[in-house]
């Protein structure tokens, strides 16, 4: 449809993957060497430059693969949420995700026995051990992309205060179309572009710990499970503002959530709103 021919451009544009003639520009051309959504390709590249590529690639592979957590059996739901709580990051599903990831190439590289493997392993804790595998075979292949275009891997660092908020930063790069408001209270979300409102998806890390935090970037919303956002990870306003192209985020609908966030733009020192616009 036309309608979503321009959308998708414009979405392209706001990533700056297009140039003035509304072709792809130099940073869109190294975007389209990775057969990912552009805004993941987006925030893979925005972690070259905050030295989190190690931790963003295993997200994009786990995010790109199938859903890692299967649906418990009647009668084990419990069980489920008891096991998948081991893997649980209090910045958000994004790290869960690393988590999840990082245990079970640990667990491959120890399995119980040789017949079992690591299968056993995601049997135990209700994961799909095809899902786990594919999204390592994604990341071997993006790695590879990485080297072939000359792009920096930087050494892991998972879990260190300045790590996580790098990690934001690289996915707030790509996904700052993708922001929600809590606007209740009680974990009805609306979107900051499409004026929808969303429920956390059931497998949401915060779901588990019934924590409801204010302000969201999620990967992909879902009319079809409920209008539901699905792996979400909490941001601040002020680290959404920094990162959020202006000329985007003049074109979102009026909204008490634009209106919060332009108070926080007005409460930035001149001093750092110029740094912002020269950066």
């Amino acid at each position: 449809a036309p309608e979503s021919l321009m959308q998708a451009l414009e979405d392209l544009d706001y990533l700056a993957a297009l140039d003035n003639d509304g072709n792809l520009s130099e940073f869109g051309i190294i975007m389209s060497e990775f057969p990912l959504d552009p805004q993941l390709s987006k925030s893979i590249l925005a972690s070259c430059e905050f030295e989190c590529v190690d931790e963003m690639l295993t997200i994009a592979a786990m995010v790109t693969a199938p859903n890692c957590f299967l649906h418990a059996p009647p009668g084990t739901e419990e069980i489920a949420l008891t096991r998948w709580r081991k893997f649980s990051h209090p910045a958000g599903d994004h790290l869960t995700l690393i988590n999840v990831f990082n245990a079970f190439k640990e667990a491959s590289a120890n399995p119980t026995s040789q017949n079992d493997s690591n299968e056993k392993w995601c049997r135990d804790y209700f994961l799909s051990w095809s899902a786990l595998r594919m999204a390592e075979i994604i990341r071997a292949e993006l790695v590879e992309i990485m080297k072939r275009i000359e792009l920096p891997i930087s050494e892991p660092d998972f879990g260190s205060k300045e790590n996580i908020q790098s990690i934001k930063k690289s996915l707030l790069s790509g996904y700052f179309m993708h922001i929600a408001r809590d606007v209740d209270g009680s974990g009805n979300y609306l979107m900051l572009t499409h004026r929808q409102v969303a429920q956390l998806h059931p497998f949401s890390s915060y779901s588990n710990t019934r924590r409801i935090p204010e302000w969201v970037l999620f990967h992909e919303f879902s009319i079809s499970e409920d209008n539901s956002i699905r792996v979400v990870s909490e941001i601040s306003p002020e680290l959404f503002v920094q990162l959020v192209p202006q000329y985007y985020f003049s074109n979102l609908p009026p909204s008490e959530s634009k209106d919060i966030l332009q108070e926080v733009i007005n409460h930035l020192s001149p001093v750092s709103t110029m740094k912002e616009e020269q950066k």
